[in-house]
């Protein structure tokens, strides 16, 4: 009997940062490495990636990572995974070519080669389990699903998916394949959940392509269109529109003109015309009326740009008068009051704002009745929702409930939980480190609890800086407390609290200098204290307190 675990190092209780990993007989399995973006708690962070210490420390035992898709949710964190643990990379034509613009910007992984292209019909014995792969429908092409068939079983791992019937063959569900593996028998599903909980039926892409035609078809003016660099399926959509209604695109962004470029290099985005892409440049020659501009965004919400491009601070656009922003994207549910007030910006700029969801459902995920379809087409004997909140999650496990799974085969687990398979049944088995890992600039991981704590203080209530130099030896003041202040007050409406702020800390340094066990420290903690209480009492705020102490020393000029 083999000795099987699988763990949830992310994408468990949060949308994105994708990474589960198997384990067959030691050996590591990892399926998808991705990462997400910050909540709007997280101030300052770029992106967060999931904690490798496990894999650090059983290196030598992870024999590859098995990626479904291209998007950022299941690729993104590879760079920051291979400069740690260098393991072969698996996948489509596609995704692999995306991996590679990834994993080659970064400096530490430049000249990463391991890299092995797969397709549906791929299988890969490694002795402990054999991975095998099924087409599936999401919203870029060449998107998989991952099968490792065991001694125990298959344990199936859906990625992104969705069903929808009558999708273009390239992006075309292998039903025949998912019925197979159902046969073979399936020890363990991990499904995705994200859109477990809205039982709305998701528009077709045919029907969502309509959409977009139209929309482009009929507006007399420029179209912004704000969309994902990677959903490929939407861009096509946007290009077949703009050849229909005679526009020239101008595309936004190093990133997604490289994107395109790779798509179109393998076959995966069709272009009519070869002169159908212009410069920001060259935009001046054609009317309003004869351009699309397509703007893109991380996680497919370039909001921001919008906001900049309606209040003129943007670089080089600016929304104009008859302006179309047409949002060809699902915001998530966090991004709803930053649309909202986006929208009132440009309408202010004397454009109009139309958001692809204002009537149709669209979604690359699979809504309740493809999910249950996917439970009945893989029978799972264990059953482990990911890819959602806590939420999703739970109401995944229900819609698996009544299609008649005992509660008892089915775990919603935190990151880093382990299920291990012993003696025929699968039981919680401890966890392993399974932390966000936060990205700032060049810092990965130098960011805690502690800074994100200091930097929330700041943004709501400010800081205080008191300035004092000493001289301890004479122990006296030699400069009197010197008060600044930012985010805090109005310096100079405040005039007689600073006042009293700066009699506080001279009160306090004079008594700090008087102690024969002088130490910087206390007296730095007991400004820190004493000053935070008095402002605190006095204007209800608790800003960050700075105190800077400095020692004034006296040099001997010796004649020589």
């Amino acid at each position: 009997m083999s000795d099987i675990k699988i763990i949830p190092l992310s994408g468990v209780r949060e949308n994105g940062k994708n990474m589960y990993l198997t384990e067959v007989d030691g050996d590591i399995f990892i399926f998808d490495c991705g990462l997400k973006y910050p909540d709007n708690e997280l101030l300052g962070i770029d992106t967060v990636i999931p904690d490798f210490t496990y894999l650090e420390e059983n290196a030598e035992r992870v024999v590859g990572v098995f990626l479904t898709h291209g998007h950022a949710d299941a690729i993104g964190a590879l760079p920051y995974l291979l400069e740690r643990v260098e393991v072969p990379v698996f996948g489509t034509k596609l995704t692999i070519e995306l991996a590679k613009i990834n994993v080659h910007k970064n400096e530490g992984t430049k000249k990463f080669k391991d890299f092995h292209v797969i397709d549906e019909h791929t299988e890969i014995d490694f002795g402990t389990g054999v991975v095998s792969f099924f087409r599936t429908t999401h919203s870029i092409p060449d998107s998989v699903g991952i099968s490792l068939k065991t001694a125990e079983g298959n344990i199936v791992y859906t990625g992104d998916f969705k069903f929808d019937q009558g999708a273009v063959p390239l992006y075309q569900t292998d039903f025949a394949r998912l019925g197979e593996i159902g046969k073979e028998g399936v020890l363990a599903l991990l499904s995705t959940s994200s859109n477990a909980e809205n039982p709305a039926p998701v528009a077709s892409e045919r029907t969502i392509g309509e959409e977009v035609s139209d929309t482009i078809q009929f507006w007399e003016g420029r179209i912004i269109v704000a969309m994902v660099a990677s959903n490929l399926q939407r861009v096509q959509q946007v290009l077949n529109a703009a050849h229909k209604a005679g526009r020239k695109v101008v595309l936004t962004g190093q990133d997604f003109g490289r994107i395109l470029r790779t798509a179109m290099k393998l076959g995966k985005l069709e272009v009519s015309e070869e002169d159908m892409f212009i410069t920001q440049k060259e935009m001046k020659k054609y009317p309003p009326e004869q351009l699309i501009i397509m703007e893109t965004g991380r996680m497919g919400e370039p909001i921001k740009a919008l906001q900049k491009m309606a209040n003129g601070t943007h670089r080089t656009l600016r929304i104009q008068e008859g302006d179309l922003a047409y949002i060809a994207t699902t915001p998530t549910t966090a991004m709803e009051t930053s649309v909202a007030k986006t929208e009132d910006i440009v309408f202010r700029a004397g454009g109009t704002v139309k958001q692809i969801s204002d009537n149709l459902r669209v979604s690359g995920h699979a809504n309740p009745d493809n999910l249950q379809l996917m439970l009945n087409l893989m029978r799972p004997q264990y059953f482990i929702p990911v890819q959602g909140e806590y939420r999703q999650l739970a109401a995944h496990a229900e819609l698996a409930h009544k299609v008649g799974m005992d509660y008892s085969n089915i775990f919603i687990t935190a990151r880093g939980d382990v299920l291990e398979y012993k003696q025929g049944k699968l039981t919680p088995g401890g966890a392993v480190p399974a932390e966000n890992v936060l990205i700032d600039g060049i810092g990965v991981g130098d960011i805690g609890n502690i800074v994100l704590r200091d930097r929330k203080i700041l943004s709501e209530d400010g800081i205080f800086i008191a300035v004092c130099t000493i001289n301890r030896r004479e122990k006296k003041i030699v400069s009197h407390p010197q008060i600044t202040s930012r985010g805090f007050v109005y310096v100079k409406a405040s005039r007689d609290l600073i006042r009293e702020s700066a009699d506080l800390v001279t009160e306090i340094v004079e008594k700090h200098l008087q102690d024969d066990d002088f130490e910087w420290a206390k007296l730095k903690q007991d400004i820190r204290d004493r000053v935070g209480r008095y402002l605190f009492e006095q204007t209800k705020r608790r800003p960050v307190v700075l105190p800077v102490i400095m020692e004034a020393t006296q040099r001997n000029n010796k004649r020589r």
